[in-house]
């Protein structure tokens, strides 16, 4: 029995961390529903954020953000921030976990579509010549399978009986009792 427990304890201290850096991940949330742009600056005076988030503020482009289910993640000096909102601590490092970058000082900007991949990625230099006008071409040149992908409907839940106090005939049922154990023999 104790070589049981030790043979799955080990064996969860391993597989759990990676089990939960897929689910923890706020950008599970928009697969199928929104396209995600991270940018990843270690300031906020980084040049490619600054002009970023002034093209992202100009009225004509809220519109195409709009139109293009783009949500804006940005990682500034490791403070996460999902359209403006302040992301907890457990978030933001789930979404860099997500992303499987690695360590860097250098400005990213990544486009992830509707499907969960990675669209637009650069890095360093490459990532100052990334404007919106960019963005919105990476996704305008995308299939139509993926412009129209759905998001994943959840299973039906099934309705519990309805129930009505006082109907005739009708008891309150008793309690099952509990299943006996079963008893395992000791190694």
């Amino acid at each position: 029995m104790l070589i049981r427990s030790l043979t799955l304890a080990t064996l969860l201290a391993f597989a759990g961390p990676l089990f939960a850096a897929d689910s923890d991940s706020p950008l599970a949330a928009d697969v199928g529903r929104a396209r995600p742009l991270i940018v990843i600056a270690p300031s906020t005076v980084d040049p490619v954020w600054v002009s970023l988030k002034k093209s992202l503020e100009d009225p004509a482009n809220k519109q195409g953000i709009a139109q293009r289910n783009i949500k804006v993640y940005s990682v500034l000096n490791m403070f996460g921030q999902l359209d403006g909102k302040d992301l907890g601590q457990q978030d933001t490092m789930a979404l860099i976990r997500s992303l499987k970058l690695g360590a860097g000082a250098l400005p990213k900007v990544i486009l992830v579509g509707k499907d969960g991949e990675t669209k637009l990625e650069s890095s360093g230099e490459e990532s100052k010549s990334v404007d919106l006008k960019k963005i919105f071409d990476t996704i305008d040149a995308l299939p139509a399978a993926e412009k129209e992908l759905a998001p994943p409907t959840p299973p039906p839940v099934a309705a519990e009986p309805a129930t009505t106090k006082g109907a005739k005939g009708s008891k309150p049922g008793k309690p099952a009792k509990p299943a006996k154990p079963v008893e395992q023999p000791d190694d």
